[in-house]
């Protein structure tokens, strides 16, 4: 049978690639370092997703799992050894710890003469980690094992579009690897990452140029769900969905969503049309009460999403390449800043009290003072920091 090998048994790895895998006949090793999931994995060789419509809930069986501890480098190793396909769904601070273990693995192979290509699906929320991890593992090889990398290995970008909430133990039911998902199941993937044969996977639908998914998954989907979040925090929801039916909040996610996608169609000459559907998709999607998202969860670690490159950043710096005025990703980028209420790793807490908000423009966001989104950004800020609330705002302003 075949193998497929899957970095990460948290919820995207079992709740999306993983049942993917186990769909499309392989059987699926998951790595993590989690032993509870771990230990509930080889005893049980199988997990439940159960699927959230909005209306109805099904849930389906995964079969034919097992697991393999992370901590464990020369099972890991052996495992890549004889595996026909592998993923990552660790979470974009832990790729670079995966790499030293993914590049012994791969030395193993070549070692053992299976010299058959080996595509790694990296679904990660982060732009060109197809290329950071292959930067990180060559640093592991030795200029023979850098040339068989360049020519078996395959590693592809992926547009994660499943939305799939932190699991509570209600919902998890006495089963820690249960976990709850929403009905969309589409693997947009890098059709030039595959070295060899495209091997066959549910769901999975390889394109060429991939630029456009990534950017859409990111600058319309992870910016359009972060500005609900960020928003919905200012009015004091505890869920998306409670979000999604303010009537101030939904029409402003609407409106940056829209901006980002007429920046995408005239970056990627795509029709708008066909982006403004995506963009109404997500909108229904964002509002669905079963999945129980929480804006804590989808607006945290404000340090890398206010990164130069990430979701409203980079969504709204596209937007002023092409003529797009982002005045409602700017009102995000704003409340964004008041998210955090703690200092963290993650946050920008500290650097925001110790030196406000024009330096985590300049610091953490990338963003001078001569930029037109360094004026929209304090300007709102300074207005939400006065006591005007978003209802106030939207009366005061025509955004």
């Amino acid at each position: 049978m075949k193998k497929a090998l899957m970095y990460g048994a948290g919820n995207i790895g079992r709740g999306f690639i993983g049942q993917l895998f186990s769909q499309s006949g392989y059987e699926v090793v998951f790595v993590d370092v989690n032993t509870e999931i771990l230990s509930r994995l080889n005893s049980d060789r199988q997990y439940p997703v159960r699927i959230l419509t909005g209306s109805e809930v099904k849930e389906i069986i995964v079969k034919n799992v097992r697991g393999v501890s992370g901590l464990d480098a020369v099972n890991v190793a052996e495992e890549i050894a004889d595996a026909d396909i592998m993923a990552t769904a660790v979470g974009v601070n832990i790729l670079p710890r995966i790499a030293k273990p993914v590049a012994e693995g791969l030395k193993k192979r070549w070692s053992i003469a299976n010299m058959n290509p080996l595509n790694i699906i990296i679904c990660e929320n982060l732009i060109d980690a197809n290329h950071i991890l292959a930067g990180l593992i060559k640093q592991e090889l030795d200029d023979r094992g850098k040339e068989l990398f360049d020519r078996l290995v395959g590693l592809v970008a992926a547009s994660i579009g499943r939305m799939v909430p932190v699991m509570t133990p209600q919902m998890q039911e006495g089963n820690i690897l249960r976990v709850c998902v929403e009905e969309y199941g589409e693997l947009p993937v890098d059709k030039d990452g595959f070295k060899g044969e495209i091997p066959a996977v549910k769901n999975m639908y390889p394109f060429s140029p991939f630029g456009f998914y990534i950017q859409r998954k990111l600058f319309i989907h992870n910016m359009g769900h972060a500005l609900t979040a960020y928003l919905g925090k200012l009015k004091g929801y505890e869920y998306i969905w409670q979000a999604m039916e303010d009537p101030y909040i939904k029409p402003a996610v609407r409106k940056a969503m829209q901006d980002s996608a007429a920046a995408l169609s005239r970056e990627h000459s795509v029709a708008l049309d066909l982006i403004l559907d995506h963009v109404d998709d997500l909108l229904n999607r964002f509002g669905n009460r079963q999945l129980g998202d929480t804006v804590n969860r989808v607006g945290n670690d404000t340090r890398r999403k206010l990164s130069p490159n990430d979701r409203l950043i980079g969504a709204a710096n596209l937007c002023i390449s092409h003529g797009v005025n982002p005045v409602n990703i700017s009102l995000g980028i704003a409340a964004a800043m008041k998210f955090d209420r703690e200092s963290s790793a993650n946050s920008i807490y500290g650097i925001l009290t110790e030196k406000g908000p024009e330096a985590v423009l300049d610091e953490i966001c990338g963003i001078k003072a001569d930029s037109p989104l360094w004026s929209m950004v304090i300007y709102f800020y300074n207005m939400l920091g006065n006591g005007m609330e978003l209802d106030e705002l939207y009366g005061y302003h025509t955004l």
